[in-house]
């Protein structure tokens, strides 16, 4: 089994390179020469103010460093992947800190032993150089119900952490009331992962193996298993099941939850989640937490604190009084930290009504008049034509496209035959072409319903009740073509229906012109080009529409649009030529 590919230059290089990276990006952030240390680059506004440092393996992008800036972090120290930094490292940022004129430096740090051990050790030795040091270790993993000796791990609550203690350093609290600020916030934080896919460290094996189909409930962020493994349920099931077991009065872990509870949410992804899940996700837990009875007072989705590409997500949750939301809600300019709204999630009214709209045309009362008998026949004998040529469309269709236009314009006729039916033609044309762009767009779907409805609506306009001569209608045809190409961005010579539609709005202008005995000819003849262009699809390279992206070697038939228009056109043309 080969290591999973990663977009990288190399294994040893990555760490350096993602940090490099990280900083480059970003205005107020400089990196410490010879450590992998991201630090404020605005070190002197420290003065007099408590300094936050934090880190820990990397791997967890964008924690720590995307945390860097007034209001949160001053200094993130970043270990190898998955690996506690060195104390070597931990302390020159402390001391970076410290000589920038920080008034004393509060280490925030994940519960795990090397985070502890490294960060520990630094904390020492920085206290023997005289920094005033504090240390608070963030345990918010929810998962074991029997924890053991190494207690909870700390996990992505310890960006509430970041934030709460870096508004209170902001506003220039002492280092003992930042430290047991924080601790007590710490009581009511609790996180739970589940993950659909282990992740695997650049140059080594997955970290554990899950079936597919399966998902592991209860993982930490360094590609460890969790504590369950089941069937991948629907969003809304896995998160009842997160919000249960983080909440169950019977574990040591968890997070005390009461009805009348005030909380903010942080749906967290950790790593390959796509954008649409997370929203789905979050949804889910809203509406899960409010059926609790508890009032969401933020809520934050993204990616916070990840584990490299672990397809899987985290919930923490945050209970939250008065002055916690107004540290959360304090400013910030750390690069990953969301810009969110100040408004409680529970009780917003988040529905906004639309606009009143117009009655569709098909569904208007219409009135006949004279030209009513002629239009009813003529669309009746295009619908005809239409589900006739059904199979022969899809059959020319299924060579470069995906095999289903005779369908498609099956429907449309079906639809316009079903409105026959039911109404009066009325006798203005522009009405039924109006109504007829209202049935397309709705029942024909697709691109080839867009572009029918743009080219009847472009139409319709140009042949009323008083102005329905031949001219008229010339110039309807050539202001519905105009519309398709406008806004489809298809010429002729693209392989598409304005193959045939097109010479035929070029001939139609001679209706403006034609005497009353010479109508029908260029009608016959429009009708003939129509004919010839999609005959010529054949020799084209279809440079629009679906089948632009088929090898132009395999497509010798002709574009079933064009052939479609041509039927449509010869429909219209033998109704005509049957009148008196």
């Amino acid at each position: 089994m080969e290591p999973q590919k990663k977009l990288i230059n190399s294994v040893e290089s990555c760490v350096d390179e993602a940090l490099c990276g990280l900083v480059r990006a970003s205005g107020g952030q400089s990196l410490l020469k010879g450590h992998r240390v991201v630090v404020r680059s605005d070190l002197q506004s420290l003065r007099g103010k408590v300094a936050l440092v934090s880190g820990g393996g990397s791997g967890h992008e964008p924690a720590h460093g995307g945390y860097i800036g007034a209001g949160m972090l001053s200094a993130a120290v970043a270990g190898a992947v998955f690996a506690s930094p060195p104390p070597a490292s931990i302390l020159a940022a402390i001391l970076c800190m410290h000589n920038a004129g920080a008034s004393g430096v509060l280490l925030v740090v994940k519960n795990y032993t090397g985070d502890r051990l490294n960060f520990g050790l630094a904390a020492e030795q920085a206290r023997n150089q005289g920094v005033a040091v504090d240390m608070v270790i963030v345990a918010d993993d929810c998962a074991f119900d029997l924890p053991s000796k190494a207690g909870r791990r700390g996990l992505c609550g310890t960006v509430f952490i970041h934030k709460l203690a870096g508004a209170l350093a902001e506003e220039g609290c002492s280092l003992e009331h930042i430290v047991s600020r924080v601790r007590e916030a710490l009581k009511g934080i609790g996180t739970l992962g589940v993950s659909l896919s282990p992740c695997s460290v650049p140059g080594c094996l997955p970290s554990f193996q899950l079936p597919p189909g399966d998902m592991e409930l209860g993982l930490g962020i360094h590609g460890e298993p969790g504590i369950k493994r089941s069937k991948v349920a629907s969003a809304d099931q896995v998160v009842e099941t997160m919000l249960d077991h983080m909440t169950n009065p019977n574990s040591q872990s968890h997070l005390p939850l009461k009805a009348g509870d005030s909380v903010v949410l942080c749906v967290n992804n950790l790593g390959a989640l796509s954008c649409l899940e997370m929203a789905v996700v979050t949804r889910a837990a809203i509406g899960c937490l409010e059926s609790r009875g508890v009032l969401v007072a933020r809520a934050m989705s993204g990616s916070f604190m990840t584990s490299l590409e672990m397809a899987g997500v985290s919930l923490s949750l945050m209970r939250a009084d008065g002055e916690l939301l107004r540290l959360f809600d304090a400013d910030t300019s750390a690069p990953a930290w969301p810009n969110l709204s100040s408004a409680c999630v529970s009780g917003r009214g988040y529905i906004t009504e639309p606009p009143v709209m117009q009655t569709r045309p098909q569904d208007d009362t219409q009135v006949e008049g004279p030209l009513s008998p002629l239009m009813r026949r003529a669309l009746e004998k295009v619908c005809s034509a239409l589900l006739e040529k059904q199979e022969e469309l899809n059959s020319l269709d299924r060579a470069s496209g995906d095999g289903d236009c005779g369908t498609t314009h099956a429907q449309a006729a079906r639809a316009a035959q079903e409105w026959l039916q039911g109404h009066v033609v009325p006798g203005c044309p522009g009405r039924l072409l109006s109504v007829l762009s209202g049935l397309v767009e709705e029942k024909m779907g697709g691109s080839s319903g867009a572009l029918y409805s743009l080219f009847l609506t472009a139409a319709a306009g140009h042949v009323t009740q008083g102005q329905s001569d031949a001219a008229a209608w010339a110039r309807a045809v050539h202001a519905g073509t105009q519309a398709m190409r406008r806004y489809g961005g298809a010429d002729p010579g693209d392989r598409t229906m304005l193959d045939a539609l097109c010479p035929v709005a070029e001939e139609l202008m001679k209706l403006t012109t034609a005497s009353p005995g010479g109508q029908k000819a260029v009608l016959r003849s429009a009708v003939q080009k129509a004919s010839l262009g999609a005959e010529a699809t054949r020799h084209m390279t279809a440079r629009a529409g679906r089948a632009s992206y088929i090898a132009a070697d395999r497509v010798t038939l002709p574009d079933p649009g064009a052939v479609a228009v041509t039927a449509i056109l010869r429909a219209v043309l033998e109704t005509l030529e049957e009148e008196k």
